[in-house]
């Protein structure tokens, strides 16, 4: 390596940079690289980047009173040609040089706008406009928005009236303004106020239902209650967070609610479109109970432990909740007769364990509910006349199986040896692999069995279950696909209504491509056994092939 330059070094003390330690001890001038000269040379590399061409270690001095180079006295480097590499050595400090003037080193840690956007969680989201920048901004200081569209498709490929397409959609949106983000206080982190509003397509010709001739709870899709516009939506949540021993050991909701969002929580379910499964879970097929109904109340929630939890949530019952003509925020309940407004009682207990060393988790609840209807409007199998309806329901949730880990290399622990000057880090050192990062793939599991004994006549399903099974990343390379099957199954009391007897069951299902983190397609195929029950009402069986698209905002 030829490399030209001449140094004047003033020795006062050892000089530690970039990992090479530097001793001069006078006037030293070099031409040929020997083994005590290259570090020498190395520090000059250093120093020819460190400060402007032509400014002297004087000059630099009169801007600041402290700092190495005030002991440095150096005219400036000149390269005479390209720096030659012999024997694998590298000059740290520099980026090299091309027909001999120095260039700086590719930056190959610059994000690329579209990549981070396309790859990202939002739609909507992302960074480098003025837009998702403030999106951002305003989520960081507590004030945050969330949203998605939804659209299907359903063939219908055989049923009672033939053959046709539908085409349901909706769209959700909504906030939420957390007040220890906003006023920077931790301790109210937990101080949460919250709003969702959806719209449905109302239109005849989304609707599947109009050829399956499916009963209710098991339209094939589960997008035509509550249609148009609807405040879902609108209340606070105060919650312990971190101040008590256990984390959310407190958390209190109120407002405007979705008792269906509050209990029967099973996200799995909300992957499949039928009705039965996704929504009602045999409980909606009973009382006012899937994603329409909203009414006045709130809940309360206690942990005991970072495992086991009980809720229990008191709202106001009224008759026509999932209308269409409701959209929401109903003051007065049943307006043409507010005498009809009851009280509505959920519970749950429920325990959820994270298993052995691939730390499944898992969720186990048993609840109950009691729908009341004043003036004794619950008409029983009798012919009495009750108060209202009961029943009671077990879920058992759980991950069955998580594929292996991978270990990655972390960075090294140790402090520098001085022997590699690019990073600061030792070659000596030993690289250990960091603890494994849970895989988020593999199999899991949900089901639900509910009762409503059928004293009441509008117990339609004294006994309902439902069962799914969702592999993630099933297909290798396709991590975050997902791979999905489930079966509801409903039983009528034929007893109280003979034209509607025996059973309908729907089996479903579809996988998931997911095209990047906020779009996602969805294929799926759904078969209804005995659609409206085995009864007189009875219709032929109905397969349905369509597929879903979505947008998360």
């Amino acid at each position: 390596m030829r490399v030209h330059a001449k140094l004047r070094f003033v020795y006062n003390t050892g000089i530690y940079t970039s990992g090479v330690e530097v001793k001069i001890l006078g006037l030293m001038k070099t031409r040929n690289l020997s083994s005590i000269t290259k570090t020498f040379t190395l520090f000059a590399a250093v120093a020819a980047i460190s400060l402007p061409n032509g400014l002297t270690a004087e000059q630099e001095e009169s801007n600041s009173s402290s700092g190495f180079l005030s002991n440095l006295h150096w005219q400036p480097l000149h390269f005479k040609g390209p720096i030659e590499v012999k024997d694998g050595q590298v000059l740290a400090g520099t980026s090299g040089t091309i027909q001999g003037e120095r260039i700086p080193a590719p930056d190959d840690d610059l994000s690329n706008p579209f990549s981070d956007w396309w790859n990202g969680k939002y739609m909507l989201g992302g960074e480098g406009n003025f837009g998702f920048d403030l999106r951002k901004k305003l989520s960081d200081e507590g004030v945050s928005f969330n949203g998605n569209y939804q659209g299907a498709f359903f063939g219908v490929v055989d049923s009672e009236k033939g053959s046709r397409g539908f085409w349901d959609e909706q769209i959700n949106f909504g906030t939420e303004l957390n007040l220890g983000k906003i006023v920077k206080n931790e301790d109210l982190e937990g101080v949460v106020a919250f709003a969702s509003f959806r719209y449905r397509d109302s239109t005849k010709d989304s609707n599947p239902n109009n050829f399956v001739e499916a009963q209710s709870m098991f339209n094939p899709s589960n997008w035509q209650s509550g249609t148009q516009f609807r405040v879902l939506a609108l209340g606070a949540e105060i919650g312990s967070k971190n101040i008590l021993p256990i984390k959310d050991m407190v958390v209190l909701r109120g407002g405007w609610l979705q008792p269906q969002k509050e209990f029967v929580d099973q996200p799995l379910s909300k992957l499949f479109l039928n009705n039965a499964v996704n929504s009602a879970k045999g409980i909606g097929g009973n009382i006012p109970f899937s994603s329409s109904f909203s009414t006045w109340g709130g809940t309360l929630k206690v942990k005991f432990h970072e495992t086991v939890y009980i809720k229990n949530g008191l709202f106001m019952s009224f008759p026509e909740a999932t209308s269409s003509t409701n959209h929401g925020l109903c003051f007065q309940g049943y307006g043409p007769d507010t005498k009809q407004n009851g009280l509505f009682y959920m519970g749950e207990t429920g325990y959820t364990p994270i298993i052995g060393t691939a730390k499944l988790p898992g969720k186990y609840a048993f609840g109950g509910y009691f729908f009341g209807t004043p003036a004794n409007n619950t008409e029983s199998w009798n012919g009495t006349q009750d108060a209202g309806q009961y029943g009671f329901y077990f879920q058992a949730d759980q991950m069955l199986y998580r594929e292996p880990s991978t270990a990655t290399e972390a960075a090294t622990k140790t402090k520098p040896d001085g022997k590699s000057v690019v990073s600061g880090k030792s070659f000596k050192s030993v690289v250990e692999p960091t603890k494994p990062k849970l895989s988020n793939e593999g199999l899991s599991t949900f089901n639900l069995l509910s009762f409503a004994p059928g004293f009441a006549v509008k117990n339609a399903f004294p006994f309902y279950f439902q069962s799914g099974l969702v592999y993630t990343g099933l297909i290798p390379g396709r991590n975050e696909d997902l791979a999905m099957v489930s079966l509801g199954y409903g039983a009528y009391q034929g007893d109280v209504n003979p034209a509607i007897d025996g059973y309908t069951a729907v089996i479903e299902g579809g996988y998931r491509f997911q095209i990047n983190g906020w779009f996602y397609l969805q294929p799926f195929v759904q078969y209804f056994s005995h659609p409206s029950g085995t009864g007189t009402a009875g219709v032929q069986n109905a397969t349905v092939l369509g597929f879903l698209t979505g947008l998360v905002f």
